[in-house]
């Protein structure tokens, strides 16, 4: 594994818990020698984990479109900051650069993104692990819809099982291993 792309809110959320695991995640990514690729913003969430990672000497690259350069406030201190024309290609990007997916608590964005990437994985697009780290419950409501999903016969068992889920940070950077991906045709 050498980048870890996060997906995450550009705001904090209401709870500091959400901060403390997002610099707690980029701590940990630097400290594994692995590099950190999200979407460049300075502020909320992305902000605490490009800080934390920077902190403890990892590099960390920013995918931003220009239009949200002033909006998400682009972050000036990151080891590469890339500005590009819009979202899909931010996103066509960040998948590129990274070896593996990690979704943290954020809004519809970040929902978007943990969604195309999977789903890009279901198609085989991409043979890596996509995990999304629930340390507070926050994303236990979606997991169980997806469960339902499977139960009612519109998500097949294997796929859903792909999407990793687990509560600590160091159990689920264990996960991410290249045994977690699929192969590719």
């Amino acid at each position: 594994m050498h980048r870890i792309c996060v997906y995450l809110g550009s705001r904090e959320g209401n709870s500091p818990h959400h901060s403390q695991q997002a610099e707690a995640l980029g701590k940990a990514i630097a400290e594994r020698g692995w590099g950190l690729v999200y979407g460049g913003a300075r502020a909320g969430l992305m902000g605490a984990l490009a800080d934390a990672a920077l902190a403890a000497g990892g590099e960390v690259i920013g995918i931003i479109p220009e239009a949200l350069v002033r909006n998400e406030k682009a972050h000036g201190g990151l080891t590469r900051l890339i500005e590009v024309e819009d979202m899909h290609e931010r996103k066509a990007q960040m998948a590129a650069l990274a070896d593996a997916f990690i979704t943290l608590p954020g809004g519809i964005g970040t929902l978007e993104e943990l969604f195309e990437t999977w789903t890009w994985q279901y198609l085989r697009f991409h043979a890596k692990p996509i995990a999304v780290l629930d340390s507070d419950g926050f994303y236990a409501p979606l997991l169980e819809f997806l469960d339902r999903t499977v139960e009612a016969g519109f998500l097949d068992a294997d796929t859903r099982a792909r999407l990793i889920s687990e509560r600590e940070i160091t159990s689920l950077l264990a996960r991410l291993t290249p045994e977690a991906c699929i192969p590719t045709p």
